[in-house]
């Protein structure tokens, strides 16, 4: 069995979702969202760092995965987005794990079978395939989402945990 956590960058919410994996089968662990503090920038990067390493400190997962971010018009934001998704990456790295990385549609396509899916179809299939879990809300429901396609796609096989063990 493998534990992956899956992480949905954000500044403000950066949701975050932990399943087991045996195989085919995908168990619900817990989720949640951290939830950004401070006025600087520099402030609210650093609470988003501090709350994602205690979820790490308490779920121990084994295995990581995070939205890769995309490009919007409004440049700014897509600049600090891609600094809240480099704490996504920087958490899971200190704790040794490889990071895997997967465009939306690539999450949406895996687990709602179509790539420009809306929230509520993400979360209306997470609800399906992780049946009983008290989901905290949209970022939570997308960061497990991230944890699922990273199960599907071959990051939480133990092979692949070798391998990227084996090239570090």
């Amino acid at each position: 069995m493998i534990r992956v956590i899956g992480i949905d960058p954000g500044l403000r919410n950066m949701g975050w979702g932990v399943i087991d994996v045996a195989g085919s089968r995908v168990t619900h662990v817990a989720n949640g969202i951290c939830q950004s503090e401070g006025a600087e920038l520099a402030a609210r990067l650093l609470s988003l760092h501090a709350q994602l390493t205690r979820v790490m400190v308490t779920y121990r997962p084994g295995s990581a995965a995070v939205e890769q971010t995309f490009v919007n018009k409004d440049g700014a934001g897509t600049l600090k987005l891609g600094q809240a998704r480099g704490i996504a990456m920087l958490v899971p790295a200190q704790a040794g794990l490889a990071v895997g990385e997967y465009a939306p549609n690539t999450v949406k396509k895996t687990v709602v079978g179509v790539g420009h899916a809306d929230k509520g179809q993400v979360l209306h299939m997470v609800r399906m395939q992780l049946p009983g879990a008290e989901i905290a809300g949209p970022d939570a429901a997308d960061a497990l989402a991230i944890a699922i396609c990273h199960a599907h796609h071959g990051g939480a096989s133990t092979l692949a945990q070798a391998v990227a063990r084996a090239s570090a």
